[in-house]
């Protein structure tokens, strides 16, 4: 029994917060979910979008660090929804966090090795 199924007394819900591929994951899943994902979405979302609407030139309005934090917050929600929507309910205190990672420190990477501790995270509480 994963430790998510002891903490969630109703099925659906587990079912709900953790797909198949995190119940059993095998080493594809595995390498996919800790490296591939983390650095393709934080490549595509905090080093391209996030950085492009930093770069933008509503940037010289009062609270404009808002705006990329909260648009690319909600990319990151929105791409997730191939997994339903509770999965992409469920990743948007992630992706703030790491949208406010990539405010502060501007590096890409940082975000994708937290992002990939929050995967190890999820299949850690889902799968063993």
């Amino acid at each position: 029994m994963s430790l998510i199924s002891s903490l969630l007394p109703v099925p659906w819900a587990v079912d709900a917060l953790c797909g198949a591929q995190l119940r059993a994951p095998d080493l594809g899943v595995c390498l996919r979910l800790l490296v591939l994902s983390p650095l393709l979405e934080e490549c595509v979302i905090r080093a391209g979008l996030q950085e492009w609407l930093i770069r933008h030139p509503w940037r010289e309005r009062k609270h404009a660090w808002a705006w990329p934090v909260l648009v690319s917050t909600a990319a990151f929600g929105l791409l997730h929804l191939g997994s339903g929507w509770h999965a992409a309910v469920a990743v948007l205190a992630p992706g703030l966090a790491l949208a406010l990672l990539y405010q502060r420190t501007r590096r890409w990477w940082w975000c994708a090795l937290v992002h990939s501790g929050f995967n190890a995270f999820a299949i850690s509480v889902c799968g063993f």
